[in-house]
């Protein structure tokens, strides 16, 4: 990738100003790319700028996905800031472990609009745009291992259903979006060590995978940078999960 930014690829990165989104626009920045970064704090990503550095190549909108708005937007600020816009990432989102008959009403709704609801209407800001300016691009979604395969101990049906949907969604867009040249993609991840585990031993869930460990945020971003540059590659759900769906240790 080019470091100047009107040849540059241009990523937009949801869910940015921590863990794996935080992770993956670094991953970006170092691959040359300009990065627009989002999250609906406004503190909060305001440093995960400074912490990344590079002013010139980053922007960033505060806002929830699941407000079209700020999807519309995250567009706008990519064209308007660096002419064009390449790469959209699907990683903002919420997951927590609760019991299927504890699960209120309000907290499955949450799920789906800021899991499945948002990640669509992103997408589809993302989509228009490039339709409009007649050129191609890559959309990698953020998913689970648990939609294929379930943990006994870390009940979690309302994150994993939305997230279904997200799965569900990639091999749609996959198939209506190739004749345009975009191509979408999905990283199902396993557990992984972020800020969401704090407080928690996530070092614990290391037996879960083959490989007898957890999962570091470089390794997610390493994915995704593999799939947007990936030409041959769409409708792909990558495990990136140490191991985890195919075996035990």
């Amino acid at each position: 990738m080019s470091d100047t930014s009107n040849t540059a690829r241009t990523a937009i990165v949801t869910g940015s100003s921590s863990g794996i989104g935080l992770g993956i626009a670094r991953a970006f920045l170092a691959a040359g790319a300009n990065v627009v970064l989002n999250g609906r704090d406004a503190d909060r990503l305001a440093k995960a700028a400074a912490e990344l550095g590079e002013p010139a190549r980053i922007a960033k909108v505060t806002g929830s996905i699941a407000d079209p708005r700020t999807g519309e937007e995250l567009v706008r600020t990519a064209i308007e800031r660096f002419g064009r816009v390449d790469v959209l990432v699907n990683n903002a989102g919420t997951f927590a472990s609760r019991p299927f008959t504890e699960v209120t009403e309000e907290e499955l709704d949450g799920y789906l609009v800021g899991n499945l609801k948002g990640t669509y209407l992103t997408t589809q800001a993302f989509v228009r745009a490039l339709r409009s300016r007649g050129e191609r691009g890559s959309v990698t979604n953020i998913g689970t291992v648990l939609v294929d395969h379930a943990i006994a101990g870390f009940p979690a049906s309302a994150p994993v259903v939305s997230k279904a949907g997200v799965h569900a969604l990639t091999t749609s867009l996959a198939a209506e979006l190739a004749a345009d040249g975009i191509r979408v993609n999905l990283i199902a991840s396993g557990v992984v060590r972020t800020p969401l585990h704090a407080g928690s031993d996530v070092d614990s869930f290391g037996g879960l995978a083959l490989l007898n460990r957890v999962g570091e945020v470089s390794e997610i971003a390493d994915a995704v940078l593999y799939l947007t540059e990936a030409e041959f590659v769409t409708g792909h759900a990558l495990r990136v999960d140490g191991g985890h769906v195919v075996g035990r240790s």
